[in-house]
């Protein structure tokens, strides 16, 4: 059996017993990961579905994804919704209700919602991770992958100051190949001219079949997106028929907000395995609400 065959089949099924012990077989000989006990059958699957099933690859994943904890805890140590909410009660940030045609998970930003006097680019792209901590527990975005839309209309100078080559790697090492999820596509909207800097700052360190699935729609997007998004998965301020973009934001942040335990569980957690956490009562109550969607 393939991977994209495997990647289809349930958590608990016999047949991918053997892939789960081989990644964790792999990650415990890992000289990096000689403090690690065992991982999770749940934990190791997310990456073996993010990366279909390859042991190389997935292994690959795992050792990243815990290499950019490790060297990033700026980043990675305070998955904390509460502690952005002023951000996200500006309707910065969405995941849309609706799946796409596709079964992909939808991510939107609205950049100019935040203002970089008051929110730094390492809080920011916070609340990307918690997003992604959230989505990779689904199974269907382990094996879907999510795409994001990124509008850009009020990016200023102010943003574009906030991130330097340091922070462009750290990011475009999460994005690419560090988290267990597949990004299946970027779309930019209502980008200015001087957006593209820092773009060219970023595009080196994505790889090519990243690269190759970014889209750029600029202000005449709403005709573009809708080759690519069916109109009930979009919000009317983008051209469909779905929920309005700030109902829609905001029941996302209170999807982050009622998440907050676990997100922090995963934040203090050696490996992010939140399965080997001690209280586990409190994280099965927490991994039911994050149900299918």
């Amino acid at each position: 059996m393939n991977g994209p065959q495997l990647s289809e089949l349930p958590d608990d099924s016999e047949q991918l017993a053997p892939s789960v012990s081989g990644l964790r077989r792999g990650a415990l000989q890992a000289s990096e990961l000689s403090a690690v006990r065992t991982f999770s059958d749940g934990f190791l699957l997310k990456f073996l579905r993010a990366r279909d099933f390859d042991a190389e690859l997935s292994l690959k994943l795992l050792l990243n994804y815990q290499r950019w904890r490790r060297e990033s805890p700026e980043i990675s140590s305070c998955l904390s919704p509460s502690s952005v909410l002023g951000l996200l009660n500006t309707s910065y940030h969405t995941v849309l209700p609706q799946r796409d045609h596709t079964g992909s998970r939808v991510l939107l930003y609205r950049i100019g919602q935040w203002n970089p006097k008051d929110w730094s680019a390492f809080q920011v792209f916070r609340v990307s991770l918690m997003t992604s901590e959230i989505l990779c527990t689904e199974t269907q975005t382990q094996r879907r992958g999510v795409k994001a839309i990124f509008d850009l209309q009020g990016w200023s100078l102010g943003h574009a100051l906030q991130i330097n080559p340091s922070l462009a790697r750290k990011i475009s090492s999460v994005l690419s190949d560090s988290f267990p999820l597949k990004v299946r596509g970027i779309h930019l909207v209502n980008e200015p001219m001087f957006f593209r800097p820092v773009f060219a700052m970023i595009r080196p360190f994505l790889p090519d079949k990243i690269k190759q699935r970014i889209h750029m729609h600029g202000a005449d997007f709403h005709d573009t997106l809708g080759d690519f998004f069916s109109p009930h998965v979009l919000p009317p301020e983008y051209g469909g028929e779905g929920p309005g973009i700030k109902k829609a934001c905001q029941d996302w942040t209170n999807h982050l907000l009622q998440s907050e335990r676990l997100l922090q569980q995963i934040a203090a957690h050696p490996t992010g395995d939140i399965a080997l956490a001690p209280d586990e009562s409190l994280i099965s109550v927490d991994t039911e609400q994050l149900s299918e969607g």
